[in-house]
């Protein structure tokens, strides 16, 4: 007959005053770990004991019992409500709920407090996210969270935006289909639908990294740190009706706007409000632009302005600033981290620094009625004037001197930049001229045979040439009066020099053209030599004649540098007005040339490659090449099946830290004796007719597409 299993007996429970506690050495945990004994203290005096101790009587040392009990297991515990004892928040007599262990059990007291650790279950994180939840729908508040269970608030709003994700995607996550961290690159969003359309897409991509779930989520919003929401406000947006979308996991510069077509148009309102209070000055037109493209205002005159002096008010003002900022500076020059609220406040002191020492210009009221102005976003988000602009058709005409009967205006066909003509008084007899008499000679000074004039011209030429020739210094001087002339004047130059620099506008831009370093540079300089130049030409050739050899050659390199062209464009085989195929080919050859012997790095300059100027224009199979020559094969590998669209944005991602380059932008090793072209005399590789159409999809990617 079987023997009858023996039925497990529970230990017995009960209330011991906690004046008969005490807490044994068996206990196991040593390191401290989760909140701390006072947050835990604070929690019984609000619930009271939640869970009860486990305790064996104290024995003497003959084996009896004492009448007192340790307490192996729930150590914590008992530290908090010792803690309440002290503070005479509880008595020290007060019950406590314990389940006693038998004193001679086969286990022992260390397996108690170990057990009690180790078999505990520790809560999903999904069930915290939704139990926070839960909270706040029955009227807790996130601060009244935060306090209740001794954690910040910013980690309450984590855990409740997680909490507010998809409930299908909250559902993959408690099945481990996603990790923690995708999961909380989802809470970016707070669109279900979005959400779910992106999960279902980044199963067929093999790309499901969270940083790449953001960049999905976020594709078709604005930066908060793009200069037209920083134009507008991200209170003026979220005044009228636009969200922004906010990472609380990651650190996300400012958010998303999530409405595009609406910050456009409150861009638009204001520029054109902007617009409106300075067309009150009285120009003549406004051009009104988010941007403008490099070179805008080149072909036109800026007008002279003076800078209009400060009030004693806006004086007084700037003194209070410079002072406050002083001495916060010297308060804070020693510490090792300055206050957020001290640092905002020292970037409001510059601010208003900068706008009290930014002078705004007064012009000539005739000029103004001429001239217009450009409004328009500047890359710091603060809206840009460019005041003074005269057209050339809105030009005053030029007076044209006539001898003693004095000056008139321009020539018959209203061309300001025709050469100027002398007008001489002819006689007519009969419909032919008439042939002065031997004895008239004597009355008058015919003037002289336009054949002898341009001889004896042919004669003074030469002589010039040879004078020039033996004279540096003058060389330089006429070569620089008739450059700066086409450089910084909007109208044609007639010189006895026939040399002149034309500057190549470029019919297409990439986008941040006005914002890149080379362009910020060519700017400020160009500015700074044009507030030097004399107007007058006669004074101008005095000043050029005067300045030293070292600025000489300064401004020279500068207008030069104007007429500087590498572009690229195709070649007209047919002998066209564009260039030969050939002509092609020596440009870029001597473009290369020009940048070894400045050793130019488009690199150093800052030139990165991105979807917007590369990645989004070529093939997937010149993606992935680019890839392969900056990172290697490993790191093609991880994109290589990828769709074009993701593909180029992981492309910039990989080598944004890089210095390649794409072949154009690359100099030649001109002195192992490339010269641009192959021994056959072809083109280069990127200006090949066989290169493939970026507009036109490749095998991989029209497959894809069929998809």
């Amino acid at each position: 007959m079987a023997k009858a299993e023996s039925k497990i007996t529970l230990s017995s429970s009960c209330d011991i005053p906690f004046n008969k506690l005490v807490l044994s050495q068996a206990n196991v945990r040593r390191v401290k770990a989760g909140i701390s004994v006072e947050e835990l203290a604070e929690d019984i005096a609000r619930r009271s004991l939640l869970q009860g101790l486990t305790v064996r009587p104290q024995l003497d040392d003959d084996g009896n019992e004492t009448g007192m009990y340790e307490v192996p297991a729930g150590g914590r515990r008992y530290r908090a409500l010792q803690l309440l004892v002290k503070q005479k928040r509880i008595a020290k007599t007060a019950s406590v709920p314990c389940v006693i262990r038998d004193a001679g059990a086969a286990t022992l007291a260390e397996e108690d407090s170990l057990a009690e650790n180790v078999q505990r279950a520790p809560l999903h994180p999904l069930d915290q996210f939704r139990a926070f939840q839960t909270l706040r729908d029955k009227g807790l508040g996130e601060e009244e969270i935060s306090a209740t269970f001794f954690i910040g608030v910013n980690v309450v709003r984590q855990r409740l935006r997680l909490a507010a994700v998809s409930e299908r995607l909250l559902e993959v996550y408690a099945d481990d289909g996603m990790s923690l961290e995708q999961l909380m690159a989802f809470a970016v969003s707070t669109d279900h639908a979005r959400q779910e359309l992106v999960w279902a897409t980044l199963g067929d991509s093999y790309n499901d990294a969270p940083h790449h779930i953001r960049r999905m989520l976020t594709e078709q919003t604005v930066r908060a740190s793009d200069k037209r929401a920083r134009f507008v406000g991200l209170e003026a947006y979220e005044t009228a009706g636009g969200i922004v979308m906010r990472d609380l996991f990651e650190a996300d510069d400012g958010g998303w706007l999530q409405d595009a077509a609406l910050l456009d148009r409150l861009v638009a309102d204001r520029l054109k409000a902007e617009a409106e209070t300075i067309a009150a000055e009285g120009w003549k037109w406004i051009e009104v632009a988010v941007d403008f493209p490099y070179g805008h205002t080149r072909a036109l005159r800026e007008l002279d302005g003076v800078e209009k002096e400060m009030t004693a008010k806006e004086k007084k003002t700037l003194k209070a600033l410079n002072t406050e900022q002083a001495k916060l500076e010297a308060e804070y020059q020693d510490a090792e981290e300055v206050p957020d609220e001290v640092d905002r406040r020292l970037g409001e002191i510059q601010e208003a620094i900068e706008a009290l020492e930014e002078r705004p210009l007064t012009f000539d009221p005739d000029g103004v009625k001429r001239a217009g102005a450009f409004i328009s976003i500047g890359s710091d988000g603060r809206l840009r004037v460019e005041r003074g602009y005269v057209r050339p058709e809105d030009e005053p005409p030029e007076p044209i001197e006539t001898g003693e009967e004095g000056d008139h205006h321009g020539d018959d066909d209203g061309d300001p930049t025709s050469m100027p003509s002398i007008q001489r008084t002819v006689i007519t007899l009969g419909g032919k001229p008439a042939e002065a008499d031997e004895d008239d000679e004597e009355d008058g000074i015919k003037p002289l045979p336009e054949r002898l004039v341009t001889e004896l011209t042919v004669s003074r030429t030469l002589a010039l040439r040879d004078a020039v020739a033996g004279n540096p210094h003058i060389a330089i001087t006429v070569l620089l009066h008739k450059l700066v002339r086409d450089t910084f004047r909007a109208f044609t130059v007639i010189s006895c020099l026939d040399a002149s620099v034309r500057e190549v506008h470029f019919p297409a831009q990439p986008d941040g053209l006005n914002d890149s370093a080379s362009a910020k540079a060519v700017e400020e300089r160009h500015a700074g030599w044009k507030r030097d130049l004399p107007d007058d030409d006669d004074a101008l050739w005095d000043w050029l004649n005067a300045l030293d050899e070292a600025s000489r050659m300064a401004l020279l390199a500068h207008c030069v540098s104007y007429g500087v062209n590498a572009l690229y464009e195709r070649g007209d085989r047919y002998g066209g007005g564009a260039l030969s195929p050939h002509g092609v080919r020596q440009r870029i050859a001597e473009a290369h040339r020009l940048a070894h012997a400045l050793g130019l790095d488009m690199a150093e300059v800052g030139w990165r490659p991105t979807v917007a100027n590369y990645f989004g224009r070529i093939t997937k199979a010149r993606i992935l090449e680019s890839v392969r020559e900056a990172k290697g094969e490993q790191a093609v590998q991880l994109i290589d099946h990828l769709k074009k669209p993701d593909m180029a944005k992981e492309a910039e991602r990989l080598l944004a830290d890089s210095d390649w380059l794409p072949e154009p932008l690359r100099g030649l090793d001109l002195d192992a004796g490339g010269d641009g072209t192959d021994e056959a005399g072809a083109l280069p590789a990127f200006l090949s007719d066989d290169e493939d159409d970026p507009d036109e999809p490749d095998s991989q990617s029209t497959s894809l597409a069929a998809e």
